[in-house]
């Protein structure tokens, strides 16, 4: 599937992307990244991850060499060099930079941006109509001493292992526990259960991404009047639940069925989760 990319301000097809091979992205990961997406054209929920790629960009110490409204622009710039007419999937990358084959940030004075547009394809009908399977992960969540998994860094090592080790077994995802045997979030989304009419996702202090649909799940929720709370979690919380759901910025609102072995709940999506599906829908197709 083609996409468009805009590198420091230059637009070409994905063909002709270029970026040096000593921009310290390429060479440490030392970079962040948002996802977004749209509806009806607009990028959805754009001023909260904004937010979040400054929070990851202050994490390492990153400047951003961009005003939300610019980087708006070029966004806007880059889907309309593109063509397209549906919706669309923007990916957002700061580096540190081009720079000398040194950690010293000095090196790099000046961060690389790189945005890639391509069309969004949601997930089959069937995901949602039957549900998904997970598996848990034996990969450890990093530590939020080591690299912390508040920053939406570039560097996805971690997450990688533990969706190769997921995909081994067959699941759709992988969840991960932290170094306490919590359980923390998926390689790619945050996770929920739901029990006794109320949706909970681990607290941030698990050591997690703060998702951006996680975020706005709790104001669906008052809205709804679903319960959606965080409170930690243990294997054992997730097999008993009723239900269990992952979110992310361009899958929205997943059931998950079957956890290893397991079945959840009925092992059909369940009242909560399509609940909460729906409102979220309503909210997102509104704008």
């Amino acid at each position: 599937m083609a996409a468009t990319v805009n590198v420091n301000g230059r637009i070409t097809p994905e063909r002709d992307a270029v970026i040096s091979v000593f921009d310290h992205g390429f060479l440490y990961g030392e970079g962040i990244y948002e996802t977004m997406r749209t509806y009806h054209g607009r990028l959805f929920l754009y001023e909260r991850h904004t937010r979040r790629l400054r929070n990851s960009a202050r994490m390492i110490s990153l400047d951003v060499p961009f005003t939300d409204q610019q980087l708006s622009t070029q966004i806007r710039d880059t889907i309309a060099a593109s063509g397209l007419t549906g919706e669309t999937y923007v990916r957002v990358l700061v580096t540190r930079g081009v720079g000398d084959l040194t950690y010293d940030p000095h090196a790099t004075p000046v961060p690389s941006v790189v945005i890639i547009v391509k069309p969004h394809v949601d997930p089959p009908a069937e995901v949602y109509a039957k549900g998904v399977h997970a598996v848990i992960c034996d990969i450890v969540r990093n530590h939020p001493g080591s690299v912390n998994p508040m920053i939406k860094s570039n560097n996805l090592m971690n997450s990688a292992l533990a969706m190769q080790e997921a995909l081994t077994r067959g699941g759709f995802e992988g969840i991960m526990r932290n170094y306490k045997g919590e359980l923390t979030e998926c390689t790619t989304s945050n996770l929920f259960i739901v029990r006794h009419g109320a949706a909970v996702t681990p607290p941030l202090d698990a050591g997690l991404l703060p998702g951006i649909t996680r975020e706005f799940l709790f104001d669906v929720g008052k809205e709804i009047g679903i319960d959606v709370l965080e409170q930690p979690l243990r294997d054992a919380d997730l097999f008993a639940a009723d239900e269990a759901f992952l979110t992310s910025t361009t899958r929205e609102v997943v059931p998950i069925v079957t956890v290893d072995d397991r079945t959840i709940g009925t092992g059909t999506p369940g009242p909560v989760t399509n609940t909460l599906l729906d409102g979220f829908r309503k909210r997102a197709q509104a704008g």
